[in-house]
């Protein structure tokens, strides 16, 4: 079956450079593993951005009320009104939680991650002269939980955690009641909490995103959250992202450190796709996330066995569970690509505890979920 990423004509999926490096060199390999949607992006962002584009004019501009747009729309999305919250402009998400990094740790302190969890979290600390402290989830019944006990050890020796919420790659949702915790535990021990909440637009049907400024208010945790059109749009390439506060200085920091480094200098394009993703891709967003239940209940009467899928509450990120072949980590890795023909990402990406899985993105067209059953199918016999 020939099946190509639902991709306007002339893009690209991710480069063949990359694809080598990581999955060797096999010609046809459907490649799943980036965190991004593989459909047509929403009209009203394409629009905006074709429009810009045809201005003729790419001069320094002033973001045209990005900040009012975004509060407008957690506030319809979510219901989170950040009335009494400071916001600042980032270029990325990596660029936020580093910063963060500098402004509330010293080197040598301990930054407590909830793994397995997104790959690129580990590095920024380990770059910045921090230790990763660890406090794993565990996988009970089929469902990840935190483990609340190895939370709180953590961070009797930390300054910082990194909260994933929703989790990538493991697709919770945290309730208020976990996120509640959470706070006790970093406000009793003085832990600053980063709260990643990318993926806070896509929350799947009978879940709900619950923001950690909803609990941090009744403790004295200090927090920030991070924000952003990228993985919702479809925009990590062109948009900048938004740090989250009810802590003036940490805004105010954050502000000084981009004003000497010249961190926001105003992509007039970018600009034109949050504003019009944020006032008028709603539309767009309630049909992508039906298509994602779908394709999450074509993986689930698809799959076969032994492989499973853990089942998700938010993201477009499957999290595949091949432990039943019982292939150790490195061949687990051979087997997905040379066997199976998949580029995803393996599970020991994001920290030891996701060895014998691996993550997929399923925000694609429903005949590319179809012909990866198919390729994992032919490679189990």
């Amino acid at each position: 079956m020939d099946v190509t990423l639902g991709l306007p004509v002339g893009a690209q999926a991710p480069d063949a450079a990359s694809l080598r490096r990581f999955f060797g060199e096999r010609e046809d390999l459907l490649p799943l593993w980036i965190a991004e949607p593989y459909v047509p992006l929403a009209p009203p962002v394409v629009e905006a951005i074709e429009d810009r584009a045809a201005a003729g004019w790419y001069g320094y501009e002033v973001r045209p009320g990005i900040e009012a747009a975004f509060r407008s729309w957690m506030t319809s999305r979510h219901g989170w009104r950040l009335d009494d919250l400071a916001i600042a402009v980032s270029p990325s998400l990596g660029t936020s939680i580093g910063s963060l990094i500098e402004m509330h740790s010293e080197p040598g302190d301990g930054v407590i991650l909830q793994s397995p969890v997104f790959t690129d979290f580990k590095p920024l600390v380990t770059s910045a002269g921090r230790t990763v402290a660890k406090a794993p989830l565990s996988l009970v019944d089929d469902r990840y939980e935190m483990d609340f006990g190895a939370l709180a050890e953590a961070a009797e020796g930390a300054s910082m955690l990194i909260l994933c919420n929703p989790h990538n790659p493991v697709g919770r949702a945290w309730s208020g009641a976990d996120l509640a915790r959470v706070a006790d535990i970093c406000s009793e021990h003085g832990v600053f909490v980063v709260a990643d909440e990318i993926h806070a637009d896509l929350v799947l049907a009978g879940n709900t995103f619950t923001p950690f400024a909803s609990v941090a208010g009744g403790t004295e945790v200090r927090w920030a959250a991070l924000h952003g059109p990228i993985k919702t749009f479809g925009l990590a390439g062109l948009a900048d992202t938004l740090i989250v506060s009810d802590d003036d200085e940490t805004i105010g920091r954050f502000g000084d450190l981009s004003g000497r480094l010249h961190l926001t200098r105003n992509n007039v394009v970018g600009m034109a796709a949050t504003l019009a993703a944020y006032e008028r891709g709603g539309e767009w967003l309630d049909g992508f996330l039906g298509d994602l239940e779908t394709n999450f209940d074509r993986l689930v009467a698809g799959l076969p066995e032994p492989i499973s899928l853990v089942e998700p509450e938010a993201t477009y990120l499957a999290w595949l569970d091949f432990r039943g072949l019982g292939l150790e980590v490195p061949e687990l890795s051979v087997w997905l690509a040379d066997e199976a023909g998949l580029a995803l990402s393996p599970g020991h990406w994001f920290g030891r505890e996701g060895a014998g899985f691996a993550r997929m993105s399923i925000g694609a067209e429903p005949q590319v979920i179809d012909e990866a059953i198919e390729r994992l199918a032919r490679a189990v016999g």
